[in-house]
């Protein structure tokens, strides 16, 4: 199964506190009906589309219509199945948002069908306008593309620290129970944010040292940094946690011979 629909599982119950305005991917997570269900819960898709030379742009009128961008425009928009089904759409983003059905459970038997279900092909053409809109938007504004390729770096390089984590596994959770795959990623995530946190406590030492010795770090600059590297970090061997707990305070910086921590 396409992993699309697993985009949506993860921006309705990610279990956190987290006001999701803006959710960023690569082109193996976007299809019209992520695209739809995400406009229509209140979240910002932003795809980073590989083949954005292929696809094509949809319109309400016909075709004909728009002479001069013909090459650029696909099938039309298929309105009248969208006016038909349109109180089932709202159920079904309704049911979706008030947590009773997950959307990849729902998009799967959407998709099951022997004949096309009407419903999935409506969510299909309002995911079609959504994502030419998208589409305009991305052509004319480089914010946009700046934020998007910004956001997808990094959740990247969170996929690597992942799979940096999982030595043996390469970043897969195998366990077959729902209730041990939650127990597996909790325990993942709390590392992680170990990890961050730490790298996050080090990261302002530094910066502090720097302006202390009148560097400039303008604090601009250290937007573009992350938490997120491991180099420094050994995932195998032996942990002496009983000495870790006795030691006070934090370890000192790797500075040259010649510095001195602040």
């Amino acid at each position: 199964m396409h992993r699309g629909p697993y985009v949506l599982d993860g921006l309705t119950s990610h279990g956190t506190d987290l006001k999701i305005a803006e959710h960023y991917t690569d082109t193996g997570g976007a299809t019209d009906h992520v695209f739809a269900l995400c406009a229509m819960l209140g979240f910002r898709f932003c795809p980073r589309l590989r083949d954005f030379p292929d696809r094509r742009l949809a319109t309400i009128a016909p075709v004909a219509a728009y002479p001069s961008l013909t090459p650029l425009l696909g099938k039309r928009i298929r309105s009248d199945i969208i006016a038909e089904q349109w109180d089932d759409v709202l159920r079904l983003v309704g049911s979706i948002k008030a947590g009773h059905v997950a959307p990849s459970v729902m998009l799967r038997k959407l998709a099951a069908y022997e004949r096309q279900n009407q419903l999935d092909v409506a969510l299909q053409e309002i995911g079609k306008i959504e994502r030419t809109l998208f589409m305009l938007d991305w052509l004319e504004n480089p914010d946009l593309r700046r934020r998007c390729h910004a956001g997808l770096n990094n959740s990247e390089q969170r996929h690597a620290l992942t799979q940096a984590i999982y030595t043996f596994r390469q970043g897969r959770i195998i366990d077959r129970s729902h209730e041990a795959q939650k127990y597996r990623a909790s325990g993942l995530n709390l590392v992680i944010a170990a990890i961050v946190y730490w790298n996050t406590i080090y990261m302002d030492a530094a910066a502090q040292h720097l302006r202390s010795t009148s560097v400039a770090v303008p604090d601009d600059l250290l937007a573009h940094t992350s938490p997120v590297g491991w180099e420094h970090i050994a995932f195998s061997g032996d942990f002496l946690w009983d000495r870790a707990a006795a030691s006070n305070g934090r370890k000192a910086l790797n500075l040259p011979p010649d510095s001195r921590v602040a």
